[in-house]
């Protein structure tokens, strides 16, 4: 069994973590020729927790700070040998998934992990719409999204206006948040991080429901532009978390401190929503 980090050390130094922790994460997603999202932002994270990233691309995008302006489709034969061969001879500790744009696509990544990966944890980021509002899950694939990837889903990650079109419903404040949490979990993932980062206020709210309740993190917001990819960081931030053997809370909670401190210290690229600094763990100056 993979050791576990308490909660103090999870918020420590996340640059002195032993080499038994680092957990392997496969992650199946888009790319961002911009660099801020998608895999590109994934593995940055996942490498500045001291894991071990690995990829499935199952889509190229063309996009800068300022939009998606192209996505050009992976065959789903190829995005499955990328599975195989990375389950096959690497293995994984987690999964995590990012833009799985159609239903072959989806259908394709569930095949793989149902047949050589049935025990191992995945995180769910439903990916559906970018920053700058491209459509990035196709309308159709919605209900194999949920049929499919969401019932294999270990945590599911979605952000205010995922969590609306997954459960139809309007989320106005936290109570609403709440009651949205409960009507995800019920579609058969085992824990919902629901992200309130679309609510307004000057506390920002995220809560963990599971089946044992709902917990709360908040944090101040940070007023700021440079905010692309904070989505995909997240997840892969909580699935190396999870890949190394943190318990579920301590990982939400320190992929929290991680993409906080990379909001913050955000190198102000671009012209439109900016990314963040996600190697503020090995830079000196972060």
């Amino acid at each position: 069994m993979r050791p576990s980090l308490d909660q103090g050390r999870a918020q420590g130094n996340l640059t002195m973590m032993p080499r038994a922790q680092r957990g392997r994460v496969l992650i199946a997603a888009g790319s961002d020729s911009g660099g801020g999202a998608g895999i590109q932002a994934d593995l940055k994270a996942v490498t500045a927790l001291g894991g071990y990233g690995m990829t499935a691309i199952t889509a190229l995008t063309a996009q800068n700070t300022q939009g998606v302006f192209g996505i050009h489709d992976v065959p789903t034969a190829f995005i499955r040998q990328q599975l195989e061969l990375v389950l096959d001879d690497l293995g994984a500790d987690c999964v995590k998934t990012g833009m799985l744009h159609s239903s072959a696509v989806i259908d394709a990544v569930c095949d793989v992990l149902e047949a050589m990966a049935p025990d191992t944890p995945v995180v769910v980021d439903p990916v559906m719409v970018a920053k700058g509002g491209h459509a990035l899950l196709e309308d159709s694939a919605i209900g194999i999204l949920k049929a499919r990837m969401i019932l294999r889903a270990t945590v599911l990650t979605p952000n205010i206006p995922e969590a609306e079109l997954l459960t139809g419903m309007s989320i106005r404040d936290i109570d609403g948040m709440r009651h949205a949490a409960e009507m995800l979990l019920s579609l058969g993932a085992q824990a919902v991080l629901l992200k309130g980062g679309h609510m307004s206020g000057d506390v920002l709210t995220d809560l963990l429901a599971t089946e044992h309740g709902i917990e709360t993190f908040e944090s101040p917001r940070l007023h700021t532009r440079h905010t692309h990819g904070t989505g995909c960081t997240l997840a892969s931030a909580l699935a190396c978390g999870i890949a190394q053997g943190l318990e579920l809370s301590a990982a939400v909670r320190r992929a929290r401190d991680y993409v906080i401190t990379a909001i913050r210290t955000a190198p102000g690229f671009g012209k439109g929503h900016g990314p963040l600094n996600h190697s503020h763990t090995v830079t000196p100056d972060a």
